[in-house]
């Protein structure tokens, strides 16, 4: 039994000491985090954009302007104002974006470049700084990280002493992020000590996160050996404390027992820790699966003969172009959110449109999976605020919620017929786990700041205890 007592001993100061560098990266970075996203974060002066109704009316046609040009066929296409004007965004089947005026139907040169700066401009509201560099980015990197999920964006870099970086998707006339000297820093500085991006540059994201999973088992058997050393010697360590005040001898061993009581105390907090990433860890294996198609359609100009100028007016948002089993819609969003579906040749209304586009798309991405029959096709929900399965992260709204009668939820952003996320069983369960166990969204009642700083006593009591555990491991040597 002694060997045994000792073998144990012996175990968890290796595990621990294996653990502890991975460790302190993990929790100083997990206190740095509230002063990424929180109390440090830049700010800017519009995070939305809302253009003012424009007084300019388009005089040309859709279908004349791309007469015009000689555009035969389309992706989709837009109706965009800016700087005292109206133009056709026409997104052709190169996949750049084209301007032309909605007046002569002449194209605006680097039309989507003057577009991106406008709106950085308008989210800074900074009509003087200089435009330092412009840049068309169709992959996600350490600034602009996949939690943005949009692309192509243009990252618009401005001459400022805070380094101001706005990333803005034209298409629908949206930010993606913004960034300043401080946060680019603290941006790297997290990405390379907590989610350990510098694996995915050696071996890809598979290896990254099969080392990410092995190191946090060994930190999870490093506190149940703890726990069960603990267990085995409590009574020992009571009687040396016990003879130890009787004799009123100096405590020399109080690195130790620090480490073994704050041990006890932040045991919880490592557990939650080390269960919901082992979980975060193996639902993102488990995901890992070639590129997903994305959906790409292609209209004629010549199915286009009901006029854009005769569609509804009244607070229209934006109007886009859709191809739903083989025929061509006006897809029309008004200031309240609501997505209207005309027919291009007719005009006629779809009723239910964007209903019925979202079961579309999710058809289209659910491709690999079994088939749903007719009276199970899922029903649609629209979703216009982030909640705890749909959350911020996600980024587009609003998009329609597609739920199959296996518990599958698709979310499809419509207007832009891009898939937002798929929530299934075990994402479901796993984005549970992460934003209660991990990132203390329990807390949430108290506020943001409150809920910040228990997260940082949180990982701070782990800091303490693996740095008094590798003091003792010293005072043994």
């Amino acid at each position: 039994m002694a060997t045994a007592k000792q073998n144990f001993y012996k175990w968890h100061r290796i595990l621990g000491l294996i653990a502890l560098i991975p460790v302190m990266m993990w929790t100083l970075s997990g206190l740095s985090h509230p002063f990424m996203s929180n109390w440090f974060r830049p700010t800017i002066a519009q995070e939305v954009y809302k253009p003012e109704p424009s007084k300019i009316k388009p005089s040309l046609s859709l279908k004349h302007v791309l007469d015009k040009n000689g555009i035969s066929e389309l992706i989709n296409f837009g109706l965009i104002n800016f700087n005292n004007h109206t133009y056709y965004q026409v997104l052709g089947t190169d996949s750049v974006y084209n301007y032309y005026s909605a007046k002569n139907g002449d194209l605006l040169k680097d039309g989507d470049k003057l577009y991106a700066i406008y709106l950085a401009r308008y989210f800074t509201r900074d009509s003087t700084s200089k435009v330092k560099g412009i840049t068309l980015q169709k992959a996600f990197d350490d600034h602009y990280q996949p939690i943005n999920h949009l692309l192509p964006v243009w990252k618009v870099a401005f001459e400022r002493p805070d380094g101001m970086d706005v990333y803005v998707e034209t298409s629908q006339s949206r930010m993606g992020t913004f960034n300043n000297n401080t946060r680019k820093v603290m941006l790297t500085v997290f990405e390379q000590l907590h989610t350990w991006d510098f694996l995915a540059a050696l071996g890809g994201d598979k290896f990254r996160l099969v080392v990410l999973l092995v190191v946090v088992s060994v930190l999870f058997l490093s506190l149940l050996s703890g726990l069960i050393i603990y267990g085995l010697f409590w009574k020992k360590f009571k009687t040396a404390t016990q003879n130890r005040r009787r004799d009123n001898r100096k405590d020399t061993r109080f690195v130790h027992r620090f480490h073994r009581q704050l041990g006890i105390i932040v045991s919880f907090v490592m557990f939650t820790f080390t269960v919901s990433a082992a979980f975060h860890i193996i639902v993102k294996l488990h995901n890992i699966k070639p590129q997903e198609k994305s959906y790409r359609q292609v209209l004629k100009s010549s199915d286009l003969s009901f006029s854009n100028l005769q569609l509804p007016a009244d607070s229209i948002k934006s109007v886009a172009l859709v191809k739903m089993d083989g025929t061509s819609y006006y897809q029309v969003s008004d200031l309240k959110k609501n997505i209207s579906y005309y027919n291009a040749t007719t005009g006629n209304s779809l009723t239910d449109g964007d209903a019925m586009y979202a079961r579309y798309l999710a058809g289209f991405y659910r491709v690999s999976e079994p088939a749903i029959a007719e009276k199970t096709r899922g029903t649609v929900t629209q979703i216009r605020q982030f909640d705890n399965e749909y959350g911020f992260i996600n980024k587009r709204l609003p998009v329609q919620k597609v739920s199959y009668y296996n518990g599958e939820n698709w979310y499809i952003e419509t207007t832009t017929s891009q898939l937002a996320t798929k929530v299934a069983g075990i994402d479901r369960a796993e984005g549970f786990s992460f934003i209660f166990l991990h990132k203390y969204f329990g807390m949430s009642w108290a506020g943001k700041n409150v809920r910040d700083i228990v997260s940082m006593l949180a990982a701070l009591g782990v800091l303490v205890v693996s740095v008094f555990g590798f003091a003792a491991f010293i005072k043994n040597k």
